[in-house]
């Protein structure tokens, strides 16, 4: 098909705006799949998408669509997340579209991340098709979100389509939109080949399948391609599309969204935003629409059992391969063994990566609090990188400590902006700006350090406000802070995966917290075991977790002085042959309990 018929576009919303159902619609319109092989939320294909109601990896589908003039088109459709923490599946999303529709919902408005996306596409000079959605339901304010969209500088609501995902109505009206007005793709098909790596995931058969966009050339079976930056060679096996199943096809031609297998086994060496081309042509410039999402949040991954180290390692690098926003290192940690520090764009992402691992791969991890990474400065001038509390340097050396703020965007109803200004500032927030919109809602801006936003603030977000609230934020850069490191010990011996970095005035409250906690979920042993929060050399909160024996000393004890005597020094003896808590013994609820506790 020639690629003036082709037209690459997606869906960007805020979260549960509609945007999986909407793309039903497409699917059920353009008869791309069989009636009888339809399901609703089709592009979600885990298992966790369907219990949790969101979109975590971004799905294509190809479809036919003719217009009412007879021309036939091929739409090549990318369903993206809409979660903050999954920006990155939107951004790459967006490097291989010329087009997007923004969606809307009718009853919630224009939300914080609807923003978000909007000037990600912006910033990628795409087309906007601005939908409302919900057109049918009873909280449905038309009006209202009309003059919301109104109010953003620089949008057409000219354009606006009222939909009903849901029941279809308007649906088709969107695709014809699409058919006149999104462009189609630019690219020279008689030139070297230049292909866009904006997905991949990994198959047992296959190998690792790259979804790619052609820009220039055209990709055949049996072409010798290599990785630009890389230059990684390997043989094109089998080219093809998603329908949304994989359908092999002869060839990819200029403009078309597939994919593309070469029995590749080993998953690091593909690399998500690379440009591909002929190793025997290859192309002299890259395809630089694509930029690389930065970690914010950092923890260690270990796994439950020593035995499953090596499964562990194979099943982070085919996830990696699959989610191109997750960065791994190896790490060894002196409680816990070998393991990996892992960062994540947010909790949600942390937490859906290891949910993925056991579900998919069968591998029980431990995770240690998360951190943000920090600006250390030490008295010689030298500046480091931390990300893992056990690499703070002690104050003999330390100078002082910058830490990363965000600018969050919470957009809540004007009943809970008491709460949420008091909410904020307790996170140490700074307060920006507050604006008032129409039908009774509020937008809120504080800058907030990204270590207050770890430890579940979300969850309060949404408690306070009864869930009415919606949060966006990016980073805004470095400040300086009064921060120290604390360390936990347990049974007078430190274990390093427990400690965490946090503001001098905090500290006393959360180590009391975290001792507390740690004093009900640590098996009991035969002698009184404390448990220890320290911060530069001075301890700061205890906790003693009772013995699990007969006190000879306890009342009531009906034994004789000499039976009394006699289990004291046994006691005694059991404590001197003490040799401290193993990885064994430290239970995986006594990690989940920490992630549990509100900062």
């Amino acid at each position: 098909m020639s690629f003036s018929s082709i037209r690459n576009f997606c869906i960007i919303a805020h979260i549960d705006h509609g945007k999986s159902t909407l793309a039903d619609r497409f699917i059920e319109l353009t008869s791309t799949v069989a009636r009888r092989d339809m399901r609703e939320l089709l592009l979600d294909s885990m298992d966790i998408e369907r219990e949790r109601g969101i979109t975590i990896k971004l799905q294509t589908v190809r479809m036919r669509y003719q217009s009412d003039e007879g021309r036939q088109y091929q739409f090549n459709l990318v369903d993206t997340p809409g979660h903050v923490d999954f920006s990155a599946e939107v951004s790459r999303s967006l490097a291989a579209c010329e087009g997007a529709i923004l969606l809307i919902d009718a009853a919630q408005g224009v939300q914080a991340q609807t923003i978000a996306n909007l000037n990600l596409a912006r910033r990628h000079g795409l087309t906007l098709l601005p939908v409302l959605n919900k057109i049918d339901s009873p909280q449905a304010d038309i009006a209202g979100v009309m003059q919301q969209l109104a109010d953003i500088p620089g949008l057409d609501i000219s354009t606006v389509l009222p939909v009903s995902a849901k029941t279809g109505e308007g649906v088709a009206a969107v695709l014809a939109f699409v058919a006149r007005h999104f462009p189609s793709p630019l690219g020279e098909s008689h030139t070297s080949l230049r292909a866009l790596v904006f997905d991949s995931h990994y198959d047992p058969y296959h190998g690792a399948i790259m979804h790619v966009r052609i820009v220039d050339g055209s990709i055949n079976t049996g072409d010798a391609l290599c990785f630009m930056s890389s230059g990684f060679r390997f043989e094109v096996t089998e080219t093809g599309a998603f329908l949304p199943a994989r359908q092999p096809c002869e060839k990819l031609d200029t403009g078309e969204v597939g994919y593309i297998a070469a029995g590749i086994k080993d998953a690091g060496a593909i690399r998500v935003g690379d440009t591909l081309t002929l190793a025997a042509n290859p192309a002299t410039e890259a395809v630089s629409r694509y930029q690389e999402m930065k970690p914010m949040v950092f923890s260690g991954l270990y796994p439950d059992a020593d035995d499953d180290l090596k499964g562990l390692r194979n099943a982070m690098d085919k996830l990696s391969l699959n989610d191109a926003a997750l960065h791994i290192e190896p790490e060894v940690s002196a409680s816990l063994g070998a393991g990996f520090r892992c960062g994540f764009l947010g909790m949600l992402h942390m937490d859906i990566v290891r949910e993925r691992l056991k579900r998919e791969y069968g591998i029980s991890v431990i995770a240690t609090a998360p951190s943000v990474e920090y600006r250390v400065w030490l008295h010689n001038g030298q500046c480091l990188s931390v990300d893992n509390p056990a690499h703070f340097p002690g104050e003999d050396v330390l100078n002082y400590v910058e830490e990363p703020y965000v600018v969050s965007t919470i957009h809540t109803p004007d009943t809970y902006v008491g709460a949420m200004m008091e909410f904020c500032a307790s996170r140490r927030g700074e307060f920006v700006d507050m604006r008032y919109l129409d039908g009774g809602a509020v937008r809120l801006t504080w800058a907030i350090p990204l270590n207050e936003m770890v430890f579940g603030f979300f969850d309060t977000l949404k408690s306070l406000t009864q869930g009415y609230a919606t949060l966006d934020y990016e980073l805004s850069g470095y400040r300086r802070a009064d921060l120290v490191r604390c360390d936990i010990y347990l049974d007078n011996q430190l274990v390093d995966a427990f400690s965490f970095i946090i503001a001098r005035q905090k500290a006393w409250a959360r180590a009391s917290e975290i001792v507390k906690t740690l004093k009900y979920v640590i098996p009991r042993k035969l002698y009184p075991v404390p448990v220890q929060a320290k911060v530069e050399n001075r301890f700061i909160a205890r906790e003693d977790i009772p013995p699990l024996r007969k006190s000879a000393l306890a009342q009531g004890f009906q034994g004789s002085l000499s039976q009394k005597k006699r289990l004291i020094r046994k006691q005694r003896e059991n404590k001197k042959h003490n040799i401290g808590f193993s990885k064994r013994e430290i239970p995986r609820e006594a990690f989940m309990a920490i992630l549990a506790i509100d900062g």
